[in-house]
């Protein structure tokens, strides 16, 4: 059975820290050892010395690539977590949209920063053109981002298993959700068309840097993953990205708190968000 020696095993640990922002404590060493294992038998390496030299040393960054997208944990559907979407809709909007309207702005630009497979930022397209009012005269831009390129490309295709539409209400589901022969339902080019979709690494300053302007930022559930100096430069990033008033949507046990003392906490009727 293929282990990494605590050595060896430091020595990833803190490679895909200083590349991804990614932490894996000893808790995990099983689930890294298990994905550098795939990867050196579907790269034909015979010792972990030589597959680390490569990840290391080669300047193609390919390899770096598929082990990321190994490690990154894609769990997810649509409508998670709907007491945020709900304070997102109902009460969030409404403030952003008052404040935009002293100057005259009609553009929304909401961010999902890390993606995954799509459900998210889909289900926040859906929830504006069904719930938000005036969202026929306003400019809506959807942005969202993952480190992982084939993760990206299945959000993209918009076709889903039964799993991640289990939440979706029934008369959405039949408006925007086609059931295929397989049993996988495609969700429609209206939607889709919504939404763009870049490869973004959350800890690449000068990739964050292109994301500036916006009202509202997701990033649930991504902030648990990376080690203390790394959270505090992202959330440092995420603060620059939003504009005046905007606001940051976390997981339910997240928190900025003690990360970062420039967001106000604000308490809506359903859930917690934080304000720039």
């Amino acid at each position: 059975m293929f282990t990494l020696t605590p050595e060896e095993y430091t020595q990833i640990q803190n490679f895909i820290s200083e590349h991804s922002g990614l932490y894996f404590d000893q808790r995990k060493q099983y689930f890294v050892e298990k994905r550098v294992f795939t990867r050196m038998k579907e790269s034909a390496f015979s010792t972990f010395r030589d597959y680390y030299r490569t990840l290391k040393f080669d300047r193609n960054t390919e390899e770096l690539q598929s082990l990321l997208e190994l490690l990154t944990t894609n769990e997810t559907y649509f409508y998670r977590h709907t007491a945020q979407l709900e304070s997102f809709i109902e009460e969030a909007i409404p403030l952003v949209v008052a404040e935009k309207k002293k100057t005259g702005d009609q553009q929304l630009s909401i961010w999902s920063a890390a993606c995954s497979s799509g459900e998210e930022i889909y289900t926040l397209a859906i929830m504006l053109r069904e719930q938000f009012a005036q969202f026929s005269n306003w400019k809506v831009n959807l942005l969202a981002t993952d480190i992982d390129r084939k993760i990206i490309s299945k959000a993209q295709k918009g076709i889903y298993d039964s799993r991640s539409v289990k939440d979706v209400p029934a008369h959405l589901l039949r408006k925007y959700f086609r059931q295929q022969a397989n049993g996988l339902y495609q969700l429609s080019e209206e939607i889709r068309s919504m939404v763009r979709f870049e490869e973004l690494n959350l800890i690449d300053r000068i990739g964050m840097r292109q994301h500036r302007e916006k009202d509202f930022i997701f990033c649930r559930n991504a902030l648990i993953y990376f080690d203390e100096h790394s959270r505090k430069q992202v959330v440092r990033s995420l603060y620059d990205s939003l504009n005046k008033h905007g606001f940051i949507f976390l997981g339910p046990s997240e928190s900025v708190s003690r990360i970062s003392a420039a967001f106000r906490l604000v308490k809506f009727k359903k859930s917690l968000s934080y304000q720039k």
